[in-house]
């Protein structure tokens, strides 16, 4: 009877050992990682201080993450600043630097270090993007950026996914404006454009929907983890957005233009070629006042229609449960002149190219809503993530983590560098020293009311020597790591 009596005991205490067991497991999962990248977006942002953008989502997410507020990128366009942030190195200045890689990873050549998926994927990953994470929406090239044998990063992506809707290819949805239309001739399409409907009248519509379909389906497979990439492209030219989005700027007051003249020295200002090309209606933005500042809220609306999308996807990540186990980061991939310097555009090597917002997020931090002031830059990214998901951080890489900071954001950062095919830069916390290809020296003093309008670089020749010889140093070490 004694015996008997203990059998049930002896069933509840295995009981328990399994679901200790199971909780266990189900605890020690690796963390998943949601990188959201936004096209072309300053860091105009109402979570970093833009009072009149109307930015509710990627506040939010801001309330619950760590801001930084002087994140830089590596490289003032798209195609070499998502270079950097996918395989944790600098590269190549142009827009075809990933595919440069992939030519040398096909060719067989050289030995070509694991990009960050690739990584990840390493480490029991499954690797999922949708939109535009690399340069290329979806991810392949050809004429219309859909061919299957032209692959931008190979070994990276379980799925690499492009919804395409009525935009018909890719080359068409990354420059598209409202139901379907696709740019063929420059001159012929628009520079802006607001119209009634939905959210999916323009592309990012389709990108959304499609990233919230594989959330869902990742969400719910309990056996690998997932990086889940999703670039959204809006703000990017040309800029369209639902009317409901540029009825929020019809009547608010924009904030002036800060140094709005061309330099009369020598710096990487360009003539705004990329926005010029489009139907400007016979109107320059840097002389005339109104038109400016309608392309500025047209800018603006589509802030807010990529706003709605972020929101969209956390929304998603929420419902699902994910978000308990989830990292999420927010990145732009550069910063965008609205007339500063006279530029309408990126490219430059001024602040408001380089200069975008970032925020991560990571279940259970303790510094939910602070903003770090660190200078940080986009290469950093990829040790960070390895480094909260507890996997190897490689040694190849030429970021560093930031961990330390999300635990102690008042921190300090190091100094940031970028480039273009002309010119390298290199910010500190209190000064921009730009070096170009023939020798030609700016500096400026962000400490000054003057900030990147008067070149002091003959009033500090030792700081300049000092910052060359940083600069050199890291680009150096970071092509022997190529």
């Amino acid at each position: 009877m004694k015996f008997k009596q203990r059998i049930p005991f002896f069933c509840i205490m295995l009981s328990f050992l399994a679901i200790t067991n199971c909780q266990k497991k189900k605890l020690s999962k690796k963390l998943n990682v949601l990188l959201i990248c936004v096209d072309d977006l300053r860091p105009e942002l109402n979570s970093f201080g833009a009072s009149y953008i109307s930015s509710p989502n990627i506040d939010a997410l801001a309330e619950k993450g760590v801001s930084f507020q002087n994140h830089f990128v590596n490289s003032p366009s798209c195609g070499p600043s998502r270079y950097t942030l996918l395989t944790g190195q600098y590269g190549p200045a142009g827009n075809n630097a990933l595919f440069r890689r992939a030519n040398t990873i096909n060719e067989g050549k050289q030995e070509v270090y694991r990009s960050m998926p690739e990584w990840f994927k390493s480490h029991g990953y499954t690797t999922v993007s949708v939109g535009k994470v690399s340069h290329h929406p979806g991810g392949r090239g050809g004429k219309n950026w859909n061919d299957s044998t032209k692959i931008e990063m190979p070994n990276a992506w379980d799925k690499h996914l492009m919804p395409v809707a009525e935009w018909k290819h890719p080359r068409g949805m990354m420059h598209g404006l409202a139901n379907g239309q696709i740019r063929v001739k420059s001159g012929d399409m628009d520079v802006f454009e607001t119209l009634e409907g939905d959210d999916n009248i323009y592309p990012d519509g389709a990108i959304t929907n499609e990233a919230l379909h594989q959330l869902k389906m990742l969400a719910n497979n309990n056996k690998d983890p997932f990086f889940l990439a999703v670039g959204i492209i809006k703000p990017h030219l040309p800029f369209g957005a639902p009317k409901k989005y540029y009825d929020r700027y019809n009547v608010v007051e924009l904030p002036e233009i800060k140094h709005p003249q061309k330099p009369k020295e020598r710096t990487t200002w360009h003539g705004s070629g990329e926005f010029m090309k489009y139907n400007r209606w016979g109107k320059n933005p840097n002389e005339d006042a109104n038109f400016a500042n309608e392309v500025r809220r047209h800018y603006a609306a589509c802030v807010s229609y990529a706003d709605a999308q972020v929101g969209k996807i956390l929304a998603e990540l929420k419902r699902t449960g994910a978000d308990k186990n989830t990292i999420v980061v927010l990145w732009g991939d550069h910063g965008w002149h609205l007339g500063e310097h006279a530029i309408w555009g990126k490219h430059s090597l001024f602040e408001e190219s380089l200069h975008a917002p970032l925020i991560i997020h990571y279940p259970a931090m303790e510094n939910k809503g602070a903003n770090t002031n660190a200078i940080v830059e986009t290469v950093d990214i990829f040790p960070t993530l390895c480094d909260l998901v507890g996997i190897e951080i490689p040694e190849f890489g030429n970021g560093v983590s930031l961990k330390k900071i999300l635990e102690a954001p008042n921190s300090s950062g190091r100094n940031a560098i970028a480039y273009n095919n002309k010119a390298s830069t290199i910010r500190t916390s209190t000064h921009r020293m730009t070096l170009h290809k023939d020798g030609f020296v700016e500096l400026y003093d962000h400490t000054t009311a003057q900030k990147e309008t008067k070149n002091v670089a003959e009033e500090h020749l030792e700081l300049v020597k000092a910052l060359k010889d940083e600069l050199h140093s890291r680009l150096e070490r970071s092509n022997k790591n190529r």
